[in-house]
């Protein structure tokens, strides 16, 4: 039987298929391995509080890093607030965001991903948007009208 040095064509086609294999292998099922995947991931969390507490329509914006592992890397930052949100609507909405980071972490990370991300902030949106308003209906026949 031939040594594998002895076979350098055999040496060379696993090395150009080695990269395609291990890059279809990373992103398993479940697994963030695109930033858009991350924000993805972090929106199936997100839930706003209620309208009956708070005034819907308020963004905030938080600035949070993540280790390798997915778990958040320090203290996240509140870096805006809608400027019509009262007290009440700012300190519904940051535990709002803090519980939902604390629902999606750890992050799944392929390992490829978690080398991009790990340390970087990211500025992620919150937006608990108003409902759009319902459009008045206008029945011509039903204005009553005198000639």
């Amino acid at each position: 039987m031939a040594a594998p040095r002895d076979r350098p064509l055999a040496w060379f086609a696993a090395a150009l298929l080695l990269p395609l294999w291990s890059a279809s292998a990373q992103a398993g099922p479940g697994q963030v391995d695109s930033l858009k995947d991350l924000f993805v991931e972090l929106r199936s969390c997100w839930r706003p509080p209620p309208a009956s507490r708070a005034n819907p329509g308020i963004d905030i914006t938080v600035i949070v890093s993540f280790n390798r592992d997915g778990n958040i890397l320090g203290q996240p930052r509140i870096s805006y607030e809608s400027e019509q949100a009262t007290d009440n609507d700012r300190l519904m909405y940051r535990v709002a965001v803090m519980e939902t980071l604390q629902r999606c972490t750890p992050i799944p990370f392929t390992a490829g991903m978690a080398g991009a991300v790990a340390g970087r902030p990211f500025a992620i949106r919150f937006r608990n948007q108003k409902p759009p308003p319902q459009p008045i209906e206008k029945r011509a026949w039903l204005i009553p009208r005198t000639l």
